[in-house]
């Protein structure tokens, strides 16, 4: 993978975080048709903070990992198998947003005060995991690949589950609906994490082959996702 110009990384780095918060704005707002949707605008403060902060860390921490995660999406993907579980990841994180904001316009349900709290707090919660996954791994890169250099973590989130990033990740998708303030948005967690659990195991499948020391990794830690669960 070629180095990108300090230059180059900042300005896809901007352009691409400005196009998710756009992204984000569009897909709360727009099927609600109003913008009188606080439950949204909180989340999208928490959201929009949270990223920002980590974006801010890979950028003066490390970079490397920075340029790693701003290569995403379906179109980075080498192996066709990951394109299409990526495709579907992607339109599934944007039924995690529509549903809700369906939902605020219809009114199918509504949520307490006390759960779109908790469901920000969640959201935060995951960010919070995902950050640490990056302090604690240089090479979690947006697609499935190895480098050289690369070596087995073990230690952090890593000693307690072998995805922690993606455990992350699906704290913060189960806490989107609940903050945005709507019980129906929870269904989309069922396809989300299905999407999850297919990437992973072809990523332990590709690891265990190309990453010497992580089948005796996976051996010592045998939950995926949620200890004492998967």
């Amino acid at each position: 993978m070629s180095t990108l110009s300090t230059r180059s990384l900042a300005g896809r780095t901007i352009v691409g975080f400005v196009q998710l918060i756009v992204l984000l704005m569009i897909l709360l707002f727009g099927p609600a048709w109003t913008t009188r949707y606080w439950q949204a605008w909180i989340y999208l403060s928490v959201f929009s903070a949270s990223t920002a902060m980590i974006t801010a860390y890979l950028w003066w921490k490390d970079p490397k990992l920075l340029e790693r995660r701003v290569n995403a999406g379906p179109r980075a993907e080498t192996e066709k198998y990951q394109k299409v579980i990526q495709l579907f990841a992607s339109l599934s994180f944007i039924g995690v947003l529509l549903l809700p904001s369906l939902d605020h316009r219809f009114f199918w349900s509504k949520v307490p005060l006390g759960a779109a709290v908790a469901g920000d707090f969640l959201v935060a919660l995951g960010f919070l995991t995902v950050y640490v996954v990056f302090k604690q791994n240089t090479y979690t890169s947006a697609t499935i690949e190895v480098v050289t250099g690369q070596q087995v973590v073990s230690t952090g989130p890593y000693a307690i589950v072998r995805h922690p990033m993606y455990t992350g990740a699906l704290v913060v998708l189960f806490g989107t609906p609940l903050a945005l303030g709507s019980w129906w948005g929870l269904l989309m967690i069922i396809p989300m994490a299905i999407v999850i659990s297919l990437r992973l195991l072809d990523e332990e499948k590709f690891l265990s082959g190309s990453l010497p020391g992580y089948r005796d990794y996976c051996r010592r830690v045998k939950f995926r996702l949620v200890p004492y669960v998967w």
